[in-house]
This record gives C-alpha cells, sequence and structure tokens, in this order.
C-alpha cells in the first residue's frame, strides 16, 4: 500500500500534466488556425495583385469580407440626413463604423435618422460646432451637390478625411477647390461614385482588359429611362448630365483604363418632358489612347427601358464584348483570318473577387485608408477627371463645338 500522500503526489502530478497537455494542444491548435487564415488572406492578396492594372490603383485590402474587423471601430460624422442617408446608415453599422453625430439643416430630420436606426449620436444643425466639439476619424457629405465643396472643405480643414456622395461639386471651381484642400490639409478626400463597386462591371472591366480585344477602339454606352422624380432634379439645368451621366462617364474610363481628352456634345429636352432643364443628350468623347466614346441618353424615354447601368459595346481590334441589362458580360473574339467576315469564338468573361457593392464599396475603401493608408480608386484627384466630362459636355452642347477637357 502506498502511504496517501504519496498516492495524492501522483493523482496531483497526473493532473498537472494533463492540464498542460490540453494547454499546449490549445496553443498548437491557435496557431493552425491563424496560419490558415493567413494563407488564405495572403492567396486573396496574391490573386488581386496579379488582377489589377495601373489605372486602377486602389486597396486589395477592400475585396475581402471582414475589413471592418481587422482594426479599432472607426468613427464618423454624418452631414445631410435626407433620402440618400436611408441608403448608407445600413452599411456603417454592418461595417462596425459608430456615428458619432448627425447633422442637418433640419434638426428635426438628423434626430429621426438616429432613432430610425437607434444609433447612439448627437444630432445638430450646426457644421461649425459638430466638427469642432465632435471625436471622430471622418466626414460623410451626404448633401446636395451645391453644398459639397462647403462642407467637404471645411471638414478637411478641421482635420477630418471626408468621403461625399457623388457628383464631386456643382461647378469645376468647387472641385479644384476641394482638391486644393485635400493638397493643403493632407486630407483624404474621396467620391463614392456607387457604380464602381459592383461586381458585374468589375467582371466588365477585367474582361475588357485582359489582352483579347486587342487595343481597344470603340465605346458605346445607351440610357434611356423614365423616372417621375419630383424635387430639385425637375428643376436642374441639366439634370441627365449632371446628375446620372457622371456615373456612365466614370464607368467608360474604369472599363477601358482611359482618360478624357475632349468632347462634342448636343443636350435637348423632348416633347412631353416633365423636367424644365435638357434631360436628352448624345455625347461624343476623345479618350486617350485613340478610343472613342459614344453616349446616348434620356430621362424622359417612356418604354423599353436600359438598365440603370446602362447598355455597352466595348469593341477592340479583335473583337467585341457586350454587357446589357446587368447580364453578364458576353462577347465574341477573331479566330481566325479567313473569309468574308473572320470566324468567332466566345470571349473569355473574367471572375470578378469583388464581395462589396454600391456604398459598402466606398466606405471599406475608406476604412482601408485609415487603416493602412491605401489610396481609394475615387480619391478626389482622380474622380476630377469624371467630373470634368460632365461640365465639358455641358459647355459643348451650351457652345456647340468641341471642348477640349481641361482638369
Amino acid at each position: 500500500m502506498f502511504p496517501a500522500d504519496h498516492i495524492a503526489g501522483l493523482v496531483f502530478r497526473n493532473m498537472w500534466v494533463r492540464i498542460k497537455a490540453v494547454f499546449i494542444w490549445h496553443i498548437n491548435y491557435q496557431l493552425y488556425l491563424l496560419i490558415c487564415t493567413n494563407r488564405r488572406i495572403t492567396e486573396k492578396i496574391r490573386t488581386c495583385r496579379e488582377d489589377s492594372h495601373d489605372h486602377a490603383d486602389y486597396s486589395w485590402a477592400t475585396l475581402f469580407t471582414g475589413v471592418g474587423l481587422m482594426s479599432k471601430s472607426k468613427r464618423a460624422i454624418v452631414v445631410g440626413a435626407g433620402g440618400i442617408s436611408g441608403a448608407w446608415f445600413p452599411q456603417l453599422k454592418a461595417e462596425g463604423v459608430q456615428v458619432a453625430a448627425v447633422v442637418d439643416l433640419n434638426l428635426e430630420n438628423a434626430q429621426k435618422r438616429i432613432d430610425e436606426y437607434e444609433l447612439d449620436s448627437v444630432a445638430s444643425d450646426d457644421l461649425d460646432k459638430t466638427l469642432a466639439d465632435t471625436d471622430a476619424d471622418f466626414v460623410i457629405d451626404l448633401t446636395i451637390p451645391e453644398a459639397h465643396c462647403n462642407v467637404c472643405c471645411k471638414a478637411m480643414e478641421a482635420g477630418f478625411h471626408v468621403v461625399s456622395e457623388k457628383p464631386m461639386a456643382a461647378s469645376m471651381d468647387q472641385a479644384r477647390q476641394m482638391v486644393a484642400a485635400s493638397e493643403k490639409t493632407g486630407k483624404l478626400y474621396m467620391v463614392s461614385q456607387s457604380s464602381r463597386w459592383e461586381p458585374i462591371h468589375d467582371q466588365y472591366r477585367r474582361s475588357v482588359i485582359n489582352g483579347q480585344l486587342g487595343d481597344l477602339t470603340t465605346v458605346n454606352c445607351d440610357f434611356y429611362m423614365a423616372p417621375h422624380f419630383g424635387g430639385f432634379r425637375d428643376q436642374m439645368q441639366s439634370p441627365l448630365i449632371l446628375d446620372m451621366a457622371i456615373h456612365h462617364f466614370d464607368l467608360a474610363r474604369y472599363f477601358t483604363a482611359s482618360d478624357p481628352v475632349a468632347v462634342y456634345a448636343h443636350e435637348f429636352n423632348p416633347k412631353g418632358s416633365w423636367y424644365k432643364g435638357d434631360v436628352a443628350t448624345t455625347c461624343i468623347f476623345e479618350m486617350t489612347d485613340g478610343i472613342v466614346f459614344t453616349y446616348r441618353g434620356s430621362w424622359c424615354a417612356e418604354g423599353c427601358y436600359t438598365s440603370w447601368n446602362g447598355h455597352w459595346r466595348i469593341i477592340g481590334e479583335q473583337g467585341t464584348i457586350l454587357y446589357e441589362k446587368d447580364a453578364t458580360p458576353t462577347g465574341q473574339i477573331a479566330d481566325g483570318d479567313e473569309g468574308f467576315t473572320r470566324p468567332l469564338k466566345d470571349a473569355v468573361i473574367d471572375p470578378s473577387p469583388i464581395e462589396h457593392k454600391t456604398m459598402r464599396g466606398a466606405l471599406r475603401e475608406m476604412l482601408a485608408y485609415l487603416n493602412d493608408g491605401t489610396k481609394p480608386q475615387t480619391e478626389c484627384h482622380d474622380n476630377i477627371k469624371s467630373l470634368a466630362m460632365v461640365f465639358a459636355a455641358m459647355q459643348s452642347s451650351r457652345e456647340g463645338k468641341r471642348i477640349e477637357i481641361k482638369i
């Protein structure tokens, strides 16, 4: 028989050995999970880097889910509690962004949004005071275009990075002032050009620029809808070009990795229009690399609508790729050099790694910038080129001549 104290000692040592074994197993298992996670992230990074191109210098970090979980939660000031804010607040919640304050000229509207989304936020109708008193990482400008310059410049001068709704500004002079404010303050200003963050648009871009078309020559976009908005759009001078075509003009740059050189445009207001200003247009843009981009659009074309993203045809030396009705792009590539018309094969349609859409894409790029300093693709120095297409087209229409596009 073993003494009682000896038996107790054996039991204790045996339990301690088991505890250490379980502890070591747990540590090793956690290390295994960490290694697997790092491998998945590394593979994402490698894939995104291989698929990237010079024109779209944006963050691969925004392409995988969970960027909001990778770092400390950020705080934002939302300026503007109108209709568009209803699309932003759910995205902010999804990414774990804390809304520190909601500012609106109508204090009641700001408080309604806070109550609607159960936000722990301050309602304000005083932008200057809010910027001075609020601890936040960035500002989200959801005001009307005419207010963007004032709001964004004040926010940058107060020390905040800014993301605003499109269009960037109500004039090129204002846009240049905003770019200058970004340079002077060292604060990022980016535009939520939401159409860029659609997986199908990234898929179309990749398929267009992967080399199978050869050098690009021609880009056509048709856009025909008949929305009865009511409100400020009905009174705008050029509602289609200023408020809608900016999406399509920006997509033309995005799809082709090219920039605008000059434009000839004609605007008109068709019979039966419920808009005060010209709401239909035909534009011919000269782009870099000799590409010609033709845009036809109307906001009072009843029946046989296109999609909101437009119907696209991009032609290169070796083939054509179409994108219509928001369906997966299709195309044909020349497959031989004989015959009256050349034999054709189906174009390769590349997949997209993008896992986010619209405003959430813009938000993730802002968060990536705050986390690792990666420049968003719609940073103001780039987005002003798309805005320049808008104002050059309107100038061409007014003056009836070709206009060179100057940034």
